[in-house]
């Protein structure tokens, strides 16, 4: 998605863009101080910022039948997760609120993401939720998937689960705000039309995947809803946050604002 702002393909409109690398977490630790002016974050975060940030119209990751995994290094009910701790990447992160919707209150332990496939291969960890390319290796170590929170997630709502989602600081200025969102959008479409290259400069950023995997995730995850959410996309982040909010995740009501 960041690939055509480091070539000359897209019109910048005059804004000039530093490429931040942080995990998930850290960013949404970031978005509460106002760090950045866009940043990713997890959905489940956007309440805890919502004052100072409004979505941006694309660049979420959002996955239809599929999702965040609970994996453990044997085969479990579902049912026995509410009997373990288990280690999730961020209390923050789209996955553990989805993980609480199905299970309640659990224990956990938090970690980093790149950090728990290997924290349960070792059984330091009973069960761990994984995020990111987590998903598609887990089985390299002998793991076992219990729980896929995305195929959960349609078959309790018949919607796509929204995780990652991008928003801009509202001190950016109401009017910049339109254009600045046209640049990412148009990124996004050219990484999507260029997709050789822009895979090519993600690599560098995939932490020891290979092209395949690599690819396969990108298509999991950067798809005609990263370029729009479109209706079903908004009536999927309206229905977890409003669920969120039901059990009491976020600190007050949540209004959702996406940037015209």
């Amino acid at each position: 998605m960041y690939w055509a702002l480091t070539t000359d393909l897209v019109d910048t409109r005059g804004f000039e863009f530093e490429q931040v690398l942080a995990d998930i977490q850290t960013l949404n630790q970031w978005a509460r101080a106002g760090r950045l002016e866009v940043t990713a974050i997890s959905l489940a975060a956007y309440p805890f910022v919502q004052e100072d940030y409004a979505l941006l119209p694309h660049g979420a990751s959002i996955g239809t039948g599929y999702g965040p995994i609970v994996v453990a290094r044997e085969p479990l009910e579902v049912d026995a997760l509410r009997d373990l701790e288990i280690v999730v990447p961020g209390a923050m992160t789209t996955a553990f609120l989805v993980l609480r919707l199905v299970l309640g209150d659990f224990r956990y332990r938090e970690m980093p993401f790149e950090e728990i496939p290997d924290e349960v291969a070792s059984g330091r960890a009973a069960a761990g939720l994984l995020i990111h390319e987590g998903q598609l290796t887990f089985s390299d170590l002998g793991l076992h998937k219990v729980l896929d929170l995305g195929e959960w997630w349609l078959l309790e709502t018949g919607l796509p689960l929204p995780l990652g989602v991008n928003t801009v600081r509202r001190d950016v200025g109401a009017d910049r705000l339109g254009a600045l969102s046209e640049v990412l959008r148009d990124a996004i479409r050219c990484g999507l039309e260029n997709r050789a290259e822009a895979l090519e400069y993600a690599l560098q950023f995939g932490r020891g995947i290979d092209a395949a995997a690599a690819d396969r995730f990108i298509e999991m995850y950067v798809n005609d809803l990263t370029e729009d959410y479109g209706d079903e996309g908004r009536m999927a982040v309206s229905e977890l946050l409003r669920r969120g909010e039901a059990i009491g995740a976020f600190p007050r009501p949540v209004t959702i604002d996406f940037v015209d």
